[in-house]
């Protein structure tokens, strides 16, 4: 008990005796140093007291699907740094192959008596995927934000960066450069974001009077070597212009030109989506559309804390619109046929 009491004591920066009267629940101790020396003991991993264990602690999950796709940490950092400004420690969660599920994560942070869950990415973004864990955090009545686009069925607000304007964009700027076979690397066919963006692309070629054959859509996991597998379908349809999901996919597509003996932007242009960090430091500077991150992590905050502070929020989407960021990946169309390398 001495040396938790000392850890915990250091950790918020009390005395041991200031402490021991939160955990044996005597008065004389501020309700911000109370909370301060709870969250503590989440955070170092001892149990609260029997007595104080159905109050909520102030930490707050943080569920991401990956680390490896940088717009993943980003969006950590922002939500991470407004949750700080709000008094609250975010917890990471992140899912890895064969290791631990979302599900998991979710029983593990009920277990923490956490505040509130933001999820950015995730099974609630596609179909087919489980989703009775949701169920059970809306059977706690715990506060949940879902950023980006989820299926209809779930009952938690949504801060959304809006796709099929983030499509308009690109598309349009490949079209008023002269490309007029343009190909898509979207995500499975059970993914929400994907599945509005095929619809806006669908929609924007027919107002422009360009073909979207279903050769000209692959779906692709989110990684770069995927998205080069996907490059190379789409280059042998002859395709001069490809707008993808990501970033890392945009990557595998530029991978894949480039060993067809093909040059970005002069064969083939390509445009990526996010915006993450260092796409204007690749060779060539990645045109993208991005994600305004920062708007979108300090919104979900605020609707996570309204929530948990007892405030009722919309159960609307809240969209946002991206910026489309013109650098060196996209040009004009090919005046010539061009021909790929096997």
């Amino acid at each position: 008990m001495s040396r938790r009491l000392a850890e915990v004591a250091r950790k918020v920066g009390v005395s041991e005796a200031t402490v021991s009267r939160v955990l044996n629940g005597k008065p004389g101790v501020s309700e911000s140093t109370r909370e301060a020396v709870l969250t503590a003991l989440d955070v170092l991993g001892y149990e609260r007291p029997t007595k104080l264990r159905g109050e909520r602690a102030r930490l707050v999950g943080l569920v991401l699907p990956e680390l490896q796709n940088p717009i993943f940490p980003a969006f950590a950092e922002v939500v991470g740094g407004a949750l700080a400004q709000q008094g609250f420690t975010p917890v990471l969660c992140t899912q890895t192959a064969g290791g631990v599920s979302e599900a998991d994560y979710v029983e593990l942070l009920l277990g923490q008596q956490v505040s509130g869950i933001v999820f950015a990415g995730g099974h609630y973004a596609q179909r087919d995927a489980t989703h009775g864990h949701y169920e059970r955090l809306t059977g706690r009545n715990l506060p949940v934000v879902l950023i980006n686009a989820s299926i209809e069925e779930l009952p938690f607000p949504r801060v959304s960066c809006d796709d099929e304007v983030a499509i308009e964009q690109a598309v349009g700027h490949l079209a008023s450069l002269g490309h007029t076979k343009i190909g898509l690397v979207l995500g499975p066919v059970d993914h929400v974001p994907s599945e509005r963006k095929l619809r806006a692309a669908q929609a924007i070629t027919q107002r422009l009077g360009l073909e979207l054959g279903e050769n000209q859509v692959v779906r692709s996991a989110y990684s770069l070597e995927s998205g080069q597998a996907a490059g190379n379908r789409l280059l042998r349809e002859g395709v001069t212009g490809i707008v993808c999901a990501s970033d890392p996919l945009a990557l595998g597509v530029i991978r894949a030109a480039r060993r067809a003996g093909l040059r970005v932007p002069d064969d083939v242009s390509v445009v990526g989506y996010d915006d993450s960090a260092f796409m204007s430091c690749t060779e060539p500077p990645l045109t993208t559309v991005r994600q305004p991150i920062e708007p979108m992590g300090r919104a979900a905050i605020d609707l996570l804390v309204s929530q948990i502070h007892g405030s009722a929020v919309p159960q609307d989407e809240l969209l946002f619109e991206p910026e489309l960021v013109v650098r060196g990946s996209t040009g004009p169309a090919p005046t010539q046929p061009v021909t790929v390398r096997d």
